[in-house]
């Protein structure tokens, strides 16, 4: 009997394993991971996550592995690279604002002691498990993302509005919104 999962992903091959295997599961102590979706989720914007997926690979390779004290020091020589960089979105805008992000995310781990203490303190390190039937019924922002998305653009991050910061809170499992009838959705949690 075949897995039933989520609309979303359909049967590409990448989609499926990065939602059987990533999509909701929480992620606490892994700062580069944290940041990788930060990034990602951000380049994203405007555009479908399949397409983002299908650049991971080079993505890390261009953003070097995703640790943030490397990409906090890149200078405009580095902006240029990745803007001849076919394998990453190559908008302006969106990696000045990885550069950004990269250093008020290293200003919250110092203030926090990591990242991921930092974004699971808004729900006490707990995750939030929904029950949706439908797809219809999972959102694109939450009260909790607003909440989340405003701390953050105070601490001077930059395109990481609420319906960036809610799908960065499902990647790393701050939510299950796997359908119920989806078989993540138990394993979950749910």
């Amino acid at each position: 009997m075949e897995k039933q999962r989520c609309w979303w992903c359909g049967d590409d091959p990448l989609y499926t394993s990065y939602h059987d295997e990533e999509w909701g599961v929480p992620v606490y102590d892994n700062e580069t991971k944290h940041f990788e979706n930060l990034v990602l989720e951000s380049a994203q914007a405007g555009l479908s996550w399949i397409t983002i997926l299908k650049r991971r690979e080079t993505y890390r390779a261009a953003y070097k592995g995703f640790h943030p004290e490397v990409i906090a020091s890149w200078t405009e020589e580095d902006v240029q690279r990745l803007l001849q960089d076919p394998g990453v979105i190559r908008n302006r805008r969106k990696i000045e604002s990885s550069i950004n992000n990269a250093r008020r995310f290293l200003e919250v781990k110092e203030e926090f002691g990591s990242f991921s203490d930092y974004y699971w303190h808004f729900q006490d390190g707990i995750p939030i498990i929904n029950h949706w039937k439908t797809a219809e019924e999972v959102p694109a922002i939450t009260p909790l993302a607003q909440t989340i998305s405003k701390d953050m653009k105070k601490r001077g991050f930059t395109f990481l509005g609420p319906t960036v910061t809610y799908a960065n809170m499902q990647s790393v499992g701050m939510v299950n919104d796997h359908l119920v009838s989806c078989y993540r959705h138990r394993e979950l949690g749910g």
